[in-house]
C-alpha cells in the first residue's frame, strides 16, 4: 500500500524551517505496513494544495497532508480540501468546546479566529487535536484516505500515534515490514560491495539490499514485505549471518549506528576506562563517547593537543621527533596515545593527528592524511589513513574511525 506526506508551509520551501514531520511519519507509516512513494513540500496557495491533493490521490492509497489548518488567512488547507472533497463547512461544537477550554485556561477570550477554527467540512471525520486548536480531518473517497493535519510536530505526532494509525490499521489489512540494519566500519562502499558481491546475488529474491553510506561507516539495510514476520526475520537473519561471517570485523552492529554506544557497553562491561588525545579532530572523539549516558563510569578525559607545544609538554611527545618525522606521523601520534594513557591513567587511549584541511598538505602529507592509534594494555597499535579534502567530513571520518579501531581490540 501506498502513502503520500505533503507538507505545506513556504518556511519549509526557503529552508527557515527544518521538515522533520515528514522524517517522523515516513518512520512510523513504514512500521506499519505502508510504502512511502512521495515526500512534497509546497507552498500556501490553493493552486499548488490543489495540485498536490490530486496528483498523490492518484498515484496512493493514503495521504497524509501537514501544515496550513492554523487561523490565519494564509492557512489555506481546509477550504480547498473542502472544496475538492465537496463539503460545506459547518461548525462542530464539539471542537468549539475543545478550543474554548483551551483559550480561556491560557487567560485569554476567544476572538474571531479561535472561533472560526470550529469550522470544519460536513464531509469528513474530526480527528481530535489534544494539543491544539487546529483539528485534523478525515477525508474519504473512492476507497483511499487523505489525514490533513496541522504542521505543529508534537501536534501531529499525537494526532498520528492516537489515531490515525489505528483508524489506519482498522480500515486496511496491511503487510509486515522488515528493514533489518547492518552497520559496517572500516571498508569503504565500493570495496564492500565487490566483497559482499557474491552473497548479493545470492539473496532470496524477496530481500531488498540497500547501500546507505557515510562518513567512516556504511549501512546496509535488508527490506522484506509479506505477511508472516517472524518467517521473513527468521530469512532475513540468516542472510545476516552469512553476511557477517565474510566481513567479520567490519560489522559492528545491528541494533545501533552509534559507536559511541557500542565502545561504552564494551568498555563498562569489561571494566576497562579509556582516554583520548587529539590534534586534527579537535575533540569530536571525545564528544562521541561522551554524549552517551552514563559515560563517565568509563572514560577520564581528553587532551585537546592542537598545537606542537602541548604535545610536548601535556603528553610527552619528544620535539625531535617532531621535527623529523612532522606532527602528522607514526612516530607522534603512538606517544601522543601513550602519553594520555599514561597520563589518566586509563587501560586504553585513542590519539588522532592529521590534516583536517582545507590548507596544510604537501605532496608526502596531502589534506586528508590521519595517522590514529590505540594504546591497548598489551601495546600500540597505528595505521595511516587517506581521507578526503572535505574538513567536516574528513573530521568526522577520522573520529569514526578511530573509535573502529579501539573497537578491534576488544
Amino acid at each position: 500500500m501506498n502513502l503520500d506526506i505533503i507538507s505545506i508551509g513556504d518556511e519549509l520551501l526557503i529552508g527557515q524551517t527544518l521538515n522533520t514531520n515528514a522524517h517522523w511519519i515516513s518512520k512510523e507509516m513504514n512500521a506499519i505496513g505502508f510504502a512511502i512513494r512521495e515526500h512534497l513540500s509546497i507552498a500556501d496557495t490553493a493552486e499548488a494544495i490543489l495540485g498536490a491533493v490530486e496528483n498523490a490521490l492518484q498515484n496512493s492509497d493514503v495521504v497524509l497532508v501537514t501544515g496550513g489548518l492554523g487561523p490565519t488567512k494564509d492557512d489555506l488547507t481546509m477550504p480547498v480540501l473542502n472544496s475538492y472533497f465537496g463539503g460545506n463547512l459547518v461548525r462542530d461544537e464539539q471542537v468549539y468546546k475543545h478550543i474554548e477550554e483551551i483559550i480561556t485556561s491560557r487567560g485569554y477570550v476567544m476572538n474571531q479566529h479561535n472561533q472560526d477554527q470550529a469550522i470544519v467540512p460536513d464531509n469528513c471525520k474530526v480527528v481530535h487535536n489534544a494539543n491544539g486548536t487546529a483539528p485534523g480531518l478525515w477525508f474519504e473517497k473512492d476507497g483511499k484516505v487523505l489525514v490533513a493535519m496541522p504542521g505543529v510536530p508534537y501536534e501531529t505526532k499525537a494526532i498520528i500515534t492516537d489515531t490515525v494509525i489505528p483508524w489506519l490499521k482498522e480500515k486496511y489489512e496491511l503487510p509486515e515490514i522488515i528493514n533489518q540494519m547492518v552497520y559496517t566500519q572500516g571498508i569503504p562502499e565500493s570495496m564492500l560491495a565487490e566483497i559482499i558481491a557474491d552473497w548479493e546475488d545470492g539473496l532470496p529474491s524477496g530481500i531488498k539490499l540497500a547501500y546507505l553510506p557515510s562518513p567512516g561507516r556504511v549501512k546496509l539495510r535488508l527490506s522484506m514485505v509479506g505477511k508472516n514476520r517472524s518467517t521473513m526475520q527468521s530469512i532475513v537473519d540468516e542472510q545476516v549471518e552469512l553476511l557477517k561471517q565474510i566481513i567479520p570485523d567490519n560489522v559492528y552492529s545491528e541494533e545501533s549506528e552509534d559507536l559511541g554506544e557500542l565502545i561504552g557497553a564494551l568498555l563498562k562491561s569489561t571494566g576497562k576506562t579509556l582516554a583520548t588525545a587529539e590534534s586534527c579532530t579537535g575533540g569530536y572523539v571525545s564528544h562521541l563517547v561522551t554524549r552517551v549516558a552514563g559515560s563517565s563510569d568509563y572514560y577520564k578525559g581528553s587532551v585537546i593537543a592542537y598545537a606542537n607545544e602541548v604535545k610536548i609538554a601535556e603528553l610527552d611527545v619528544k620535539s625531535t621527533d617532531i621535527e623529523q618525522y612532522g606532527a602528522v606521523s607514526q612516530q607522534v601520534v603512538e606517544q601522543m596515545a601513550v602519553g594520555v594513557q599514561q597520563k589518566m591513567k586509563t587501560d586504553y587511549a585513542i590519539s588522532t593527528s592529521g590534516i583536517a584541511g582545507p590548507t596544510g598538505g604537501t605532496d608526502e602529507k596531502p589534506v586528508g592524511t590521519v595517522w590514529i592509534a590505540v594504546a591497548t594494555p598489551d601495546g600500540v597499535i597505528s595505521k595511516k589513513y587517506q581521507f578526503g579534502k572535505l574538513r567536516d567530513v574528513n573530521i568526522e571520518r577520522a573520529a569514526m574511525t578511530a573509535l573502529g579501531m579501539l573497537r578491534s581490540c576488544f
